[in-house]
């Protein structure tokens, strides 16, 4: 029997997602959701019938034509006109993971049963993601404002047949799959394009993403830290307790108490020969680590709320029997979440360099470069380039795009969030943190070998051993890009309990 995972009102975590995700469950819509998303419907519908009065997006034009009003008998080619002009994106193509996020999250939103769709349409959305059929989006277009417009319409058009999809790793148009399926094009009614199009999910998925491999990659930057300190011979002081305790931010606590552990049993730690100080880099990753683990923490919340949200326009109450046009999607609170993270995880990078660059510069009875006959051998030269290169690149991405914002649809989007701008450059930022770090454990893993025989804890010793069966020791110069690509998809393979990760 197949696992799934039921969609429902239950709050949505990122814990959840993330087993959905490693576990490959399968969607499938509770008695709950069915009954919302079913009176929802059915509550507009009559509500057409009985009011001839304009209701944005539903008897109206959209944006700065809210004001015209469009016929009963045009409101479902109003609402499929509205996917197929909206579905204007462009640039780089959306990567699967996060289109996979996108399916989900909008099918968790419409479940609430405030957009009014029909069961039919959620329905298929799911049928997509449980067959993984993932529509074609691209990265360009949305203004995180109105909702990700241009991104949800691409996610929308495999509705209607129309647009393209990736299967089985190809891509391929939309029609092709209906037909293989046997899935008849769906029939919009009305306010279903703006439901579908409406919301802040294209934002939503590159944030859950973002914030899972976050968390990831800043349990590994204690990790790698910690092994490029005892490679460094550092002085442990620096993470004794008291200091933190009079400084007690949680993020800093948290990383000092992660330090001692990783390095808890280690020879080179305990021995006497250490500096009384240390470069910042090392003595400061408490402090610097930390800061970042309290972003993390911040990005976290607000997007848990968000998630779980109604996040489309306007809103159907059918208790107060009311339908009110708002602002629930605008991607403010986002677009500020991600540009916050971006800054984060860029200094993670920013200050792993800065140990990689301490590591190869020839002290503490370490050889210039990591390498034995240096000269002859350039040893770890390059790598430190190609990692400064990176962190240059990822300042300029953490310039925040919530600082923007650019007038559209006549004055009526008078103020956008640029979220969805945000979001890719935070995918950006967290990619090439993996590559700096994943520079930073091939310099630390070969430098810690000039401490022998002194052996690092048993903890850093065992991941050490799993990692020289990848990449083992580098006695003399050879292609080094291999390596940093081996050391990304190291990383990226070692697991992290849930429990731990978002804590």
């Amino acid at each position: 029997m197949e696992s799934i995972h039921y969609i429902s009102s239950e709050i949505l975590t990122l814990s959840t997602i993330k087993n959905i995700l490693d576990h490959h469950l399968k969607l499938e819509l509770s008695e709950e959701a069915i009954l919302n998303i079913k009176k929802s419907h059915e509550y507009l519908q009559q509500k057409i019938k009985q009011n001839d009065t304009p209701i944005y997006g539903i008897n109206t034009g959209f944006g700065s034509l809210c004001d015209v009003k469009i016929p009963s008998d045009k409101l479902s080619q109003l609402q499929e006109n509205l996917v197929m002009s909206h579905a204007c994106g462009t640039g780089d193509l959306v990567p699967k993971e996060v289109v996979k996020l996108m399916l989900l999250l909008k099918i968790q939103s419409l479940s609430y049963g405030f957009s009014g769709v029909q069961l039919e349409t959620v329905n298929r959305l799911m049928d997509f993601y449980n067959h993984d059929v993932l529509p074609v989006i691209y990265e360009q277009g949305s203004l995180g404002a109105s909702g990700d417009l241009a991104p949800l319409a691409h996610l929308s058009l495999p509705l209607l047949g129309k647009g393209e999809v990736y299967v089985n790793g190809e891509i391929t148009a939309s029609e092709n799959i209906l037909e293989q399926f046997n899935w008849k094009p769906i029939n919009l009614g009305a306010k279903e394009g703006l439901a579908l199009l409406n919301g802040t999910q294209f934002m939503s998925a590159y944030g859950v993403y973002c914030l899972l491999k976050g968390y990831q990659l800043s349990y590994m930057s204690d990790l790698i830290a910690a092994i490029s300190m005892d490679a460094f011979n550092c002085n442990m002081s620096p993470f004794n307790p008291l200091v933190h305790m009079v400084r007690p931010h949680r993020g800093q606590v948290k990383t000092a108490e992660q330090i001692l552990e990783f390095l808890s049993e280690s020879e080179i730690a305990v021995s006497e020969d250490k500096k009384v100080q240390d470069p910042y880099s090392f003595r400061c990753v408490p402090q610097v680590h930390g800061a970042t683990k309290d972003t993390l923490h911040f990005v976290h919340k607000t997007f848990k709320t968000e998630i779980n949200s109604v996040t489309d326009n306007p809103n159907i109450f059918i208790k107060e029997d009311i339908i009110i046009s708002g602002g629930n999607f605008h991607g403010q609170p986002l677009a500020l979440g991600l540009d916050y993270l971006s800054i984060a995880m860029a200094e993670l990078g920013n200050i792993s360099e800065r140990r990689t660059y301490q590591l190869i510069s020839g002290q503490r009875d370490l050889p210039p470069f990591l390498v034995n006959e240096p000269g002859l051998q350039s040893g770890f030269m390059i790598p430190q380039y190609t990692a400064a290169s990176i962190v240059s690149q990822n300042k300029q991405l953490a310039t925040p795009a919530s600082i923007d914002s650019i007038v559209s649809s006549n004055g009526q989007e008078d103020h956008v969030s640029m979220g969805a701008n945000a979001a890719t450059k935070c995918y950006k930022v967290i990619q090439n943190l993996k590559t700096i770090l994943s520079i930073e454990l091939l310099n630390a893993s070969q430098a810690i070998e000039f401490r022998r025989p002194k052996k690092s804890s048993p903890f850093i010793e065992a991941f050490l051993d799993s990692f020289k069966n990848e990449i083992p020791f580098v006695e003399k110069d050879r292609w080094l890009a291999v390596d940093i690509k081996k050391a990304q998809l190291f990383i990226d393979s070692f697991s992290i309990e849930n429990e731990l990760l978002f804590e």
